[in-house]
């Protein structure tokens, strides 16, 4: 019977620590991006890592449900709770989109007990934008 080769260091049975590390972070950016067919929120730390997200899909909103003023609500609660439990106090959020979830969304993230130290919209604006193509012929 073949030998078994000792392993050094601390990695007894292959796992490295868990996935997702739990690092306490004071203050965030919590990202609402607000479709007409969904709504994502997404809170990161300062430097802009990701430390929790959640859409209305991910909620288990099918459909044309998805874009719902609730379905942002639950979105941001489900988004918000994990950082919370992580010792998340102050935070800036950034909108996005036109849709329905905007305020549904903020609202939600208002009851969570964080702080809010600003909130901007940063939807995309054309400056009359684009050439648009050339008329096809009739």
């Amino acid at each position: 019977m073949a030998k078994t080769i000792p392993r050094i260091g601390s990695r007894k049975n292959g796992r490295i620590g868990s996935r997702k590390n739990t690092r306490r972070i004071p203050k965030g950016v919590i990202h609402v991006q607000a479709s007409f067919n969904n709504t994502i929120v997404t809170v990161t730390d300062v430097r802009g890592r990701v430390v929790s997200w959640s859409s209305a899909g991910t909620c288990g909103f099918k459909g044309t449900r998805r874009g719902t003023p609730f379905a942002a609500q639950t979105a941001a609660v489900n988004a918000i709770r994990t950082v919370v439990d992580q010792g998340m106090q102050r935070a800036e959020v950034m909108i996005k989109g036109p849709g329905l979830g905007r305020d549904a969304a903020l609202r939600a993230i208002r009851r969570s007990g964080i702080l809010l130290t600003f909130v901007r919209d940063v939807t995309p604006m054309p400056h009359n934008g684009c050439r648009p193509p050339k008329k096809r012929r009739v």
